[in-house]
């Protein structure tokens, strides 16, 4: 009888417990696809009128009876923006994660925190130091050599600089995601089993062989993971590349070179929504670009987790092997 009682009683808890799990899953993904149709409700008359040209198109003018919208040169402007800073922030976190999980620790916890505390630093912080400190020194030392010396043979920095343009904010940016990309590194370095760095030890090989043969290919599904994490954060990041991106509008925003000033999705609208009339197609024309960038941040995500699977399965079949 008692034992009847102790499996009912377990029955019955583990069949709440798979309820509220399923029903947690399910709240997920109702909020999220609420989230879309609001947004696609809310941006409805842009899509109706403007069509597939409103993700391919460049035009941008909010006057009232001429209103003609374009996301393209935004959509660009986030995936350059967000990918440069990847390009820099990624290996800079990786190196700093290599160098904290390997120092000692009276060096490795103080630098540990001060990374974690940059991580709670307000993006406009960041904007403010950008525009009043960074940007002079980005200037005189990086964008103006680099135009004297490679402005007529490269499109890449042809524009003169002017340092509220793509190349700042992407360096902001990349400063931004080092500390998530570093922690999340920093934790999974630390997890990789302490044998198996000993034994590339006892193989003769360096710090760096030890690395290679020892650590990534342990932590390499955990580091793609943290990358993710930075390109989500990057990809949705508005107030600092709002102030040091330029803001630029229409075909003008078109990201054709780096020194040139820009726009992404999360920056157009911080920048007009304010001024935007629900009367005319202004409104929704921002909504619809928010529906876009939730969309691309999804599609990210989605991807990323395709990619991990896929390693995780090959990295299984190679230890079955």
């Amino acid at each position: 009888m008692l034992t009847n009682k102790k499996g009912e009683r377990r029955f019955s808890s583990d069949k709440i417990f798979k309820i509220a799990a399923t029903v947690s899953g399910v709240y997920v993904l109702v909020i999220i696809a609420l989230m879309v149709f609001q947004l696609y409700f809310e941006s409805h008359a842009v899509w109706e009128r403007e069509g597939l040209d409103f993700l391919i198109g460049s035009s941008w003018n909010a006057v009232e009876g001429r209103e003609s919208f374009g996301a393209a040169p935004y959509i660009l402007g986030t995936l350059v923006t967000a990918l440069l800073a990847m390009a820099i922030g990624v290996p800079l976190s990786i190196g700093i994660a290599m160098f904290i999980s390997q120092a000692p620790k009276f060096l490795a916890v103080p630098l540990g925190m001060l990374v974690d505390l940059l991580a709670a630093v307000p993006s406009i912080i960041y904007g403010f130091w950008g525009i009043f400190v960074f940007r002079q020194f980005l200037l005189d030392f990086v964008e103006y050599p680099l135009y004297d010396a490679l402005g007529e043979n490269s499109w890449i920095f042809l524009s003169a600089p002017f340092g509220l343009d793509i190349f700042t904010a992407s360096i902001i940016l990349a400063i931004m995601i080092i500390p998530t990309i570093s922690a999340v590194s920093r934790e999974i370095m630390m997890a990789v089993p302490h044998q198996q760095k000993e034994a590339a030890y006892m193989l003769g090989a360096t710090r760096w062989e030890m690395f290679r043969i020892s650590i990534f290919p342990y932590a390499k599904t955990g580091l793609i993971g943290a990358a993710i994490l930075g390109l989500g954060r990057a990809v949705g990041e508005t107030m600092a590349v709002t102030m040091l991106i330029g803001n630029a509008t229409g075909p003008g925003a078109f990201p054709q070179s780096l020194f040139q000033p820009g726009q992404t999705m999360s920056s157009i609208i911080a920048n007009e929504f304010i001024e935007a009339s629900p009367a005319s197609l202004h409104l929704p024309a921002l909504i619809g670009v928010g529906l876009i960038l939730l969309l691309v941040a999804i599609c990210i995500n989605v991807v990323a987790h395709i990619l991990v699977s896929r390693m995780l399965k090959v990295k299984e079949g190679v230890v079955n092997a």
